[in-house]
This record gives C-alpha cells, structure tokens and sequence, in this order.
C-alpha cells in the first residue's frame, strides 16, 4: 500500500468514526466494506422540501490523496435535481481541486452536497425539472432504491423503513377503494340498488348504506392520519 493510500485509510477511518458520532441531519454513509475510497450515501428528502418522503442514493469516490485532493461526487437515484451517475461540479468536488481544502471532511462534503441539492443554482450535472416532477420523483425513489443490491447491502434499516412505508401506503390505497358511493333504492324496480350517479327515476335514499359510506369515508381519514404519523415517525428514526 502506497503512503497515500495510507494516509487516505487513515483520514476516512477519523471521519467515519465522526460521523457516527455527530451524524449529519438527513444524510446517512457507509463506505464499501471492501474498498473504504468507495463511501455510499442516503439522504433522507428534509420535511417540506421539494423532496419530502424520498430517499436519494448516491456515492464518493476518494482518490489515494485524499484529503490533499477532492473526491468525485454522484448520485444514482432520479431525483430531478442532478443527472443520475454523472459527476457532479460542485466546489467539494473534484471539478474545484483549487478551491478544495484538506480540512473538509466527509461530514462537510455531505452536508455541502445537501445544501445545493435543497438549492437552485444550476452547475454540470444538473438538471431542470417541474416541482411536480421532483415530488413524483420521491414517491418512486422508494421502490427505485429497493432495486439496488448496493443499497440494500449498506443501508439494510433504510431499506426495512422504505418496505413499511410501501406497505403503509399499499394498505391505505385498498382502505381507499374499498369506500363505495351512496346508493339510492329504486321504488320501480324492487329496490335493487343502483349507483347514486343521478339517476333521475324517483326512489328513495339508502340511509342506511349512506350512513355506513360515512363512516368509512371517516375511517379512512382517521387512516390516513395514522399512516402520515407513521411515516414521519419512521423518518424521524
């Protein structure tokens, strides 16, 4: 092993121990068990944010001099924000070793990377995209991630947390379907019940069959809210 290699084992290995101490908000990392220049991250989309309810994979790359040269930056999941598995210009990047500094330690980058994600400014790597677009993006990053062995390897908590969430919402949608229409029963035709669609034949209201869509209408709120509290406690922890 090289004496920059070394040195690079040893910086990373300061850092990681850093970052289980003093986690950064939002951001989780690990680096490959096999290869420690290669770290992975998750950051979890920070509440009323753009990209509230995704989880956003992505990797560092560390050259053998760090921490005298910058690492490259990517993110895999589509986000809306950058171009997937492209390298990212950003100042901690390796797109601006001038402007790098040996102090900055993987905490920093991180933290930088989240900053300009919640960010507008356009650089290489970047894209443009709607606000409807990023949110659908959140909601799809969970199954997206669930694909990637890599993830699931480093980050088997996260990947337990988006599988309850899945089915959480799974759960809530079938809840949802299973509310039907109010009903009235014809007086022309046995009192066969017909959807309340405005069927303009005189009849008479199910108030019995309305009052049961009531409370189910009502059970899927309460629901709902449970479900949101779920969630938010889940990504709380």
């Amino acid at each position: 092993m090289s004496k920059h290699n070394n040195s690079a084992t040893s910086r990373l290995k300061q850092d990681y121990l850093r970052l289980k101490k003093d986690p950064i908000p939002y951001v989780v990392a690990e680096p490959l068990p096999s290869n420690i220049l290669e770290w992975h991250y998750v950051v979890s989309g920070p509440e009323n944010s753009l990209y509230e309810g995704g989880y956003y994979h992505g990797k560092l790359l560390f050259p053998a001099e760090f921490p005298f040269k910058p690492p490259s930056i990517y993110m895999i999941t589509p986000n809306g924000r950058f171009k997937p598995n492209t390298r990212l210009c950003l100042s901690i990047s390796d797109f601006h070793p001038d402007s790098w500094n040996p102090a900055w330690s993987v905490s920093t980058i991180l933290t930088g990377l989240l900053s300009f994600m919640l960010e507008k400014s356009p650089t290489l790597g970047s894209i443009e995209t709607t606000d409807h677009e990023k949110r659908c993006l959140a909601e799809q990053s969970l199954k997206f991630n669930l694909g990637d062995k890599i993830f699931n390897e480093l980050f088997p908590d996260i990947a337990t947390k988006i599988q309850k969430e899945i089915e959480l919402k799974k759960a809530a949608v079938e809840l949802a379907t299973k509310s039907s229409l109010p009903t009235i029963l014809s007086t022309d035709s046995g009192n066969n019940p017909l959807p309340f669609l405005g069927d303009r034949r005189v009849g008479r209201v199910d108030y019995p069959g309305l009052l049961a869509n009531v409370v189910v209408i009502a059970g899927f709120t309460l629901f709902a809210f449970i479900v949101k509290h779920v969630l938010k406690s889940l990504s709380i922890d």
